[in-house]
């Protein structure tokens, strides 16, 4: 018997291109708070565009914002990944076998019947994911949010007075943005805070399209690995936390340790990395708009609607959501066919001239301002009422504690997360009076 494999080693075509959008479409480092150029070009020619993808694919970039909000509540476009996926998934050699199919007549929507047995609600589509979503819903409670905010103005404190301790120098990132939503979301969760420097790494290699599909799997697979413990412990030993409120709650039919371990994976790594990059990149980007920075610190009751406004301006989920046209239909000026991929771009729905007056522009007065920073319809984010309060009061106390912030680097210095899948800075010195 021979002791070679018959099976031909993986070309390049076979391999899963991370970052399949086009170079012009993606950020880069030499402008900070604007969309690529590649972005605006597109939303000029129209809402609604075809983009070719580095795998052979088209997909629709959607950059008008009454478009992207008709995606959004649109149920013929699917969120549900396992059922449909979508073109950014596939491998150029999947392309072409998609294509080849389509040509012979066999086209149209890919569908896999399989019930899903998992907890990534996000990639769902209602029943399965409104199901999910009301347990959750059910979870963030108003006391429960009030005792967090509490707490958040605590663990907000503590870290700027530790600052000014052993200042006047830092990194914002690590002595501030990072841990303030990492501790916030332990405690939510009922992760021993001690852990948080594990699942950090771990998130942080997850969403790095850079790092290779190894560094990646293996990141997700000690992910999972940690939540399967927790999940363990919390059916062994519940407390007032909400993943032993889901653990031993009412749902029924009863959670499963496998839906468990995925909520509670995306809660975690979307309670600490969007809100971290946003305190960092939101403070960076008031310390180079030093007329909206005096503007917030002349009137501090300006602070709801700034808060809004650098959501809307910086935008931090800049590759997607994604969708799947389950059947066809026209939206703008265009007809998606039945299996066809939409892509939103919310940095540039979210600079939609048509929507906003001078949307290229920081403003920190702006009312009325319904931004796409957390989505909308059924999968719109959960913990927005959370992270607008860590942001609120994580910017208030640092410019009130911290008198003369100021970058303590040049602006060339500054490391962009242009790899990453939400974006920030890798780091931010601060220096103060």
């Amino acid at each position: 018997m021979s002791t070679t494999s018959d099976r031909s080693p993986a070309t390049d075509s076979d391999r899963l291109i991370q970052r399949p959008l086009p170079p012009e479409l993606l950020l880069r480092g030499d402008n900070p708070f604007s969309p690529p150029p590649g972005l605006d070009r597109l939303h000029e020619r129209a809402a609604v565009s075809p983009v070719e993808l580095l795998n052979g694919a088209r997909i629709w970039m959607v950059t008008g914002f009454d478009e992207s909000r008709a995606v959004l509540t649109d149920d013929r476009f699917s969120a549900d990944t396992h059922r449909h996926p979508n073109a950014m998934q596939l491998t150029p050699n999947q392309v072409v076998q998609q294509r080849a199919t389509a040509a012979a007549g066999r086209g149209g929507c890919p569908v896999t019947e399989q019930p899903r047995n998992d907890g990534l609600f996000i990639f769902m589509d209602p029943p399965e994911q409104t199901r999910l979503r009301r347990l959750l819903v059910g979870q963030f409670t108003v006391r429960r949010m009030r005792a967090l905010e509490t707490r958040v103005r605590e663990i907000t404190v503590e870290h700027i007075e530790a600052m000014r301790a052993a200042g006047p120098r830092a990194d914002l990132v690590s002595a501030f943005a990072l841990p303030l939503p990492s501790l916030v979301i332990c405690e939510l969760l009922g992760v021993a805070y001690e852990d948080r420097a594990e699942f950090q790494e771990r998130s942080a290699v997850a969403v790095n399209l850079h790092a290779s599909d190894e560094e990646r799997l293996h990141a997700q697979a000690g992910l999972y690995e940690f939540m399967r413990g927790l999940v363990a412990d919390k059916r062994a030993h519940p407390a007032d936390d909400l993943i032993s409120g889901l653990v031993h709650g009412d749902a029924d039919p009863p959670l499963t340790d496998a839906e468990l371990v995925d909520i509670s994976t995306m809660l975690l790594g979307a309670g600490h990395e969007t809100t971290a990059n946003m305190l960092a990149l939101g403070t960076y980007a008031l310390l180079e708009h030093p007329r909206q920075l005096d503007a917030l610190r002349a009137d501090p009751g300006l602070i709801d609607t700034a808060v809004e406004e650098l959501l809307r301006y910086l935008s931090v989920i800049h590759t997607g959501p994604v969708r799947v046209a389950v059947e066809d239909l026209a939206l703008g000026d265009v007809t998606i066919p039945a299996g066809d991929t939409v892509m939103i771009s919310v940095p540039a729905a979210n600079r939609d001239s048509g929507q906003w007056s001078d949307p290229a522009e920081l403003d920190l007065t702006r009312t009325r301002n319904h931004h796409l920073a957390f989505g909308h319809g059924v999968h719109q984010c959960l913990g927005q009422q959370l992270a607008r309060v860590e942001l609120r009061i994580g910017l208030a106390e640092l410019l009130a504690r911290l008198p003369g912030l100021r970058l303590d680097a040049s602006a060339d210095e500054i490391g962009l997360r242009t790899g990453m899948i939400i974006y920030g800075v890798h780091s931010l010195p601060v220096t103060w009076d």
